[in-house]
């Protein structure tokens, strides 16, 4: 008799507990769906979106997407340096440059050697900006576009004799200084930061990403990848697609949709640190054609 007593006392206290574990759990999982509603709350009130199809779970519950693609006839917020048909607003030898074809073009030949000539767009200075345009090299030679640059300053490296024949003392007010997006499709050149007219040449190779205080250091902080293979995304004797971030001390080279180069300059007295004019160059013995250009300027 004592026996089937305590066993139906064990009994009941089993049954107790279950039940209070089972309203345990209900009530942590009541909890659990207010919290959840509470949280989703929350979130609609700040403006966060819950993720949507597709999208990656982000952390702290919310989602993220993938920026946009590139567009670079996307030309929201931004300005045209060229009608396409004149020269209006440039400055430049008219020996050399011309507009031809929807283009301007700059060309030295052996008959008429330009050497180092610039063609500089006088109606806006900018430090931070992006800037798209469309480049094309006919042959082997070089060109590049100047940004951040100014005109005027002493001219630092030697003009050939045949050039000062043809063309008399220089012309300061058509020779740049600072800093360009280099564009050789003949050689390595294409997509590096190179400072025009200054001590600091070559700062920032094709595939480099360089950190430097003006004309004191630079050291390489990263690779974006191999300099021959970047190269094979460059068109010769054809239309390239080149865009030029300039944020601050830091500046991009995007060439075709491929990441070619990054500078940081990290001296506020730098001439790549200053406001200053957009232009084309020519250099030695080359034809060089530029179109669609477009500036979105911020400061």
């Amino acid at each position: 008799m004592r026996d089937v007593m305590m066993s139906s006392k064990r009994t009941l206290v089993l049954g107790i507990l279950t039940g209070f574990g089972v309203c345990l759990l209900l009530q942590l999982a009541i909890h659990s769906v207010e919290f959840v509603v509470a949280a989703a709350e929350t979130q609609t009130a700040r403006g966060v979106e819950s993720p949507q199809p597709g999208a990656q779970a982000g952390r702290g519950g919310g989602g993220f997407t993938e920026p946009a693609p590139l567009d670079f006839n996307d030309h929201e917020g931004y300005v045209s340096l060229f009608d396409g048909r004149t020269l209006t607003g440039w400055d430049g030898n008219p020996k050399f440059w011309r507009v031809e074809a929807g283009a301007i073009v700059g060309e030295s030949t052996a008959s008429n050697p330009s050497g180092n000539s610039y063609i500089a767009y006088r109606r806006v200075q900018a430090k931070d900006f992006t800037l798209k345009f469309e480049i094309k090299i006919d042959g082997d030679g070089g060109s590049g576009i100047q940004y951040r640059s100014r005109t005027g300053i002493p001219w630092r490296r030697r003009i050939s004799e045949a050039v000062t024949r043809n063309v008399g003392p220089v012309n300061l007010n058509w020779m740049m200084t600072g800093p360009q997006a280099d564009f050789w499709p003949s050689r390595v050149f294409t997509g590096q930061f190179y400072s025009e007219n200054t001590p600091m040449g070559i700062l920032a190779w094709r595939g480099q990403v360089v950190e430097g205080f003006g004309d004191r250091s630079k050291r390489l902080m990263g690779v974006i990848g191999d300099r021959a293979q970047l190269g094979e995304l460059v068109k010769a004797n054809d239309w390239n697609q080149y865009t030029v971030i300039a944020r601050g001390g830091t500046c991009l080279h995007v060439v075709n949709g491929q990441l070619m180069a990054v500078m940081i300059d990290d001296d506020p007295q730098s001439s790549n640190n200053q406001s200053g004019f957009v232009g084309i160059e020519i250099e030695l013995i080359t034809k060089v054609s530029v179109r669609n250009i477009w500036l979105k300027k911020l400061s």
